[in-house]
């Protein structure tokens, strides 16, 4: 089995959706230590945006990304919530990933996603609280947003959700236990 590993988050080591991706890696990993890992720090090794050149029929680097995609069984992808969305260096990839005739294709029924066969896990992290029912809930654009390319594409991707990370150390604490719980209780 092949699993990509990505990270989003600009902060490093005090990352918390780096924190739970790592955890969320590291069960599937004992689940299966067989399992083959490629990872890949979208801030310390950034893609560039999205240019014509840079579509896979014209770019090397662009078709490897594509293909990285394509041969991973399981994706994780470690994103943090930055101004109401995901980071533009997650987004800079997801340009290269959703490609007409590679991961979905147009038909008389409207648009059919071909990726359906892969398992994406995002750990997701918001500082503040945006879950339905809250007041910041029309403010959320990461989550709906990773909903609906990933399902454009075919696949359902798994939440394990931190947020209020930012209110203080207690809320800190008790989000990141909380996805912890998620985690331990994912499919391996």
């Amino acid at each position: 089995m092949k699993l990509l590993h990505l990270d989003s988050s600009i902060t490093g080591d005090g990352s918390v959706s780096r924190q739970l991706s790592a955890a969320v890696v590291a069960k599937l990993r004992a689940a299966d230590p067989a399992i083959e890992v490629s990872y890949r720090d979208l801030v310390a090794d950034p893609i560039a945006h999205l240019t014509l050149g840079h579509l896979p029929a014209a770019s090397p680097e662009s078709r490897a990304l594509l293909d990285q995609f394509l041969e991973a069984d399981t994706i994780v992808i470690g994103v943090p919530m930055y101004n109401f969305t995901l980071p533009s260096q997650l987004k800079a990839w997801i340009d290269r990933v959703l490609i007409a005739g590679e991961t979905f294709a147009y038909g008389p029924e409207g648009p059919k996603g071909l990726a359906g066969d892969k398992r994406v896990i995002v750990a997701l992290s918001r500082g503040g609280l945006y879950s339905a029912g809250s007041p910041g809930a029309v403010l959320e654009h990461a989550e709906t947003y990773l909903n609906a390319v990933f399902g454009f594409i075919g696949i359902k991707p798994e939440i394990v959700l931190a947020e209020g990370v930012a209110i203080g150390p207690d809320q800190r604490a008790q989000a990141i236990d909380g996805a912890s719980g998620v985690i331990d209780r994912l499919a391996a």
